[in-house]
């Protein structure tokens, strides 16, 4: 394949673009829709872009990918809160329960939110009952 034959890299309005309508259609429930939208800024680095690919992937049963991606945010930014969050709920999701309560007690810890809290209430009930 010569250079003049290989597709043209995507402008920053592309990317803008593409990250944008990912984020659109993550709200509206369509995660392997925006996995398509988002192909454009698969090799991102940037951490929204991590975390836009994290929800897409959580949101669409693909856990491996979700955790990686999820990690990945937090190597480049350890504070991201959402981030341990959401990391929490795909290690949940995936049986590893007292891995996803460590990173929802941190989670918690930075941003004592609601949704937080219950998260951890729940992994605890559930390492409970797998305990008894």
């Amino acid at each position: 394949m010569t250079d003049a034959a290989a597709a043209p890299e995507p402008t920053g309005e592309d990317r803008f673009r593409a990250f944008r309508q990912g984020e659109d259609l993550v709200e509206r429930h369509r995660p392997l829709d925006a996995l398509k939208a988002l192909q454009p800024l698969l090799d991102d680095d940037k951490p929204s872009v991590q975390l836009l690919l994290g929800r897409a992937y959580f949101h669409s049963a693909q856990l491996r990918r979700a955790e990686r991606a999820f990690t990945r945010v937090l190597e480049l930014d350890p504070t991201d809160h959402y981030a341990r969050f959401v990391l929490g709920r795909t290690l949940q999701r995936l049986g590893r329960l007292a891995e996803a309560l460590a990173q929802l007690r941190m989670a918690s810890a930075m941003n004592p939110v609601p949704e937080y809290l219950e998260a951890i209430s729940e992994v605890r009930a559930r390492i409970t009952l797998r305990d008894n």
